[in-house]
């Protein structure tokens, strides 16, 4: 466990910040934007991307309906998010709860945060900041799950299966997209190249990917995985990687990948310690048009990824199950209170 800055976690950051004030529309910058710097090379000849990128920037998932299509907070916008996270990081250094309370949840000192920013979500195509809308099709994919109780969650609303929980609690893995992007803690991403290849390594859950640039064609259809099956390119100094083969997760704006799932990333240095991540996500099966997030990376080279041992017994998974039995041995009730 690494204690440092936190950035607000994508599965919980559908909370957006309401308007306080008006302001014209801004652009993020994107790995499109044109830069006059020039990035370095590799030994090799490749634009060198290599080094240690945290996800760090604080940034909820969606914007606020209240924002329309204004990609950046105000002043006043920006204070306020600088205000409630002050507020939060100082009741997570709390390191025993208030009354003596007991839960199953880790201790909140254990929740790394960061200094928001000005982007104003994540997703920033539709210009609306939002995920667009599920298709029928999705839509009843995601409910049919549980035996029509939809999926399980980080935090679910009962225990009484294994299936409660979501793939992250399990300890299987974050998935793609989401294996890109801010959580609770131990958001390392270190960007490692060699001849003909990019490797992708991401601190939670021990994820990586390596990708090759030699244009070989996708494995077959019949092969499926959570961060599915990667094949990269240079695009003038951006590294274009495109994933498809994606088994069905669920967590990712809502929806299930199908099939028909096609990922973009977009790599780009911007200066000596900026990275433009550009991700387009596209399923027509389960959204009802692509949707783009873009995720500002700032290089730490004081940054260490350790070994994340979720791995090793799982303890929550069995000490929550356990508890929820105890509970019905005693007539009491085993719903959870948020």
């Amino acid at each position: 466990m690494r204690y440092r800055v936190f950035a607000l976690p994508v599965t919980a950051a559908l909370l957006s910040l309401p308007a306080t004030a008006q302001a014209p529309a801004a652009k993020v910058v994107s790995s499109s934007a044109k830069s006059s710097w020039t990035p370095p090379k590799t030994s090799w000849g490749d634009p060198d991307l290599q080094g240690q990128w945290p996800a760090t920037a604080n940034i909820p998932m969606q914007r606020a309906v209240t924002l329309g299509e204004r990609a950046e907070l105000t002043d006043a916008e920006l204070a306020e998010r600088e205000s409630r996270a002050k507020k939060q990081a100082s009741e997570d250094g709390e390191e025993f709860a208030k009354g003596g309370e007991v839960t199953i949840n880790p201790p909140s000192y254990w929740v790394e945060r960061g200094k928001p920013v000005r982007q104003a979500s994540l997703v920033v195509d539709p210009p609306n900041g939002r995920v667009p809308p599920m298709t029928p099709e999705g839509q009843a994919a995601v409910k049919a799950l549980r035996g029509g109780l939809g999926p399980g969650s980080h935090f679910p609303d009962k225990v009484d299966s294994w299936e409660d929980f979501d793939i992250y609690s399990r300890c299987i893995t974050r998935g793609m997209v989401n294996s890109m992007l801010p959580t609770l803690y131990n958001f390392g991403n270190e960007i490692i190249q060699a001849p003909g290849f990019v490797v992708i390594r991401n601190e939670m859950i021990h994820e990586t990917r390596v990708i090759p640039l030699d244009k070989r064609p996708h494995v077959g259809k019949g092969i499926a995985t959570y961060m599915g099956d990667p094949r990269g390119h240079w695009e003038g100094n951006t590294l274009v990687v495109e994933t498809t083969n994606l088994k069905d997760q669920p967590g990712v704006g809502g929806g299930l990948f199908t099939d028909a799932a096609v990922l973009t990333e977009r790599f780009t240095r911007t200066s000596p310690n900026d990275l433009s991540y550009d991700l387009t996500v596209n399923d027509p099966k389960t959204w009802t048009k692509p949707w783009t997030i873009h995720m500002p990376y700032k290089l730490d080279p004081s940054y260490k990824i350790y070994e994340y041992a979720c791995h090793e017994g799982n303890y929550m998974m069995l000490d929550a199950l356990t508890g929820a039995r105890d509970l019905e041995k005693k007539g009491q009730s085993t719903k959870v209170e948020r």
